[in-house]
């Protein structure tokens, strides 16, 4: 196992550590569910509450770790493996982030959760964007149309104009924490955007080279 999962791992322990840590002292209750508005309009059992992230944790770390033995295109992985290792390491990342945020708040630190998710969201997205570019075709990973997943020349292609995309969403996202009122906006019509070009870009890409 190289550095990167090696990291990973222990990201995934310290999730359970802090978790065994906090657990006495919150409520049997606690907010589990933020609005776009940053708002609780949710709870769930103690428990559920505390492990469920580190839970969901292992599960992407293993899905991860067995999607490249189970890929008819596994040999491509070898050509990007440093940067699909970082992308399984940023992912890891981004969930102790959000469960650091949802114990601090259930400890009585109240803040808006939505504005303190933006930037982080963001960041995600622009990172999705470089990785984007240097990822090769594979059935799992990237943007997998059935045009992409066709021609390597239309992977290609598709993911060049993808990581530009993705990282002016990530941008755009990020300069929503200045519109409260509107944020998740600028999360979602980025994303959604990018996400149709890219579909129809790889269509009239894989009609050009037939």
């Amino acid at each position: 196992m190289n550095k990167l999962r090696i990291i990973a791992v222990a990201i995934i322990v310290l999730l359970f550590l802090i978790g065994m840590l906090s657990y006495q002292y919150l409520p049997d209750k606690i907010a589990g569910h933020w609005n776009s508005q940053g708002d609780v309009d949710g709870d769930m059992p103690k428990f559920l509450g505390i492990f469920l992230v580190p839970i969901i944790a292992v599960g992407l770390f293993l899905l991860f770790i067995l999607v490249p033995k189970i890929d008819p295109l596994k040999e491509n992985y070898k050509k990007f493996k440093n940067y699909y290792d970082s992308f399984i390491l940023v992912m890891i990342i981004f969930m102790p982030y959000v469960y650091l945020l949802t114990i601090i708040w259930n400890f009585g630190i109240k803040f808006n959760m939505t504005s303190t998710l933006i930037p982080a969201v963001g960041v995600l997205f622009i990172y999705i964007g470089i990785i984007l570019r240097n990822i090769k075709r594979n059935w799992f990973i990237g943007i997998r149309t059935p045009w992409t997943i066709s021609s390597d020349r239309v992977w290609s292609k598709t993911h060049k104009l993808g990581s530009k995309l993705f990282i002016i969403s990530g941008i755009i996202t990020i300069l929503g924490i200045f519109f409260p009122k509107y944020m998740i906006w600028f999360i979602l019509i980025p994303v959604v955007i990018s996400s149709i070009v890219c579909v129809v870009y790889s269509y009239l890409e894989f009609r050009k080279e037939k």
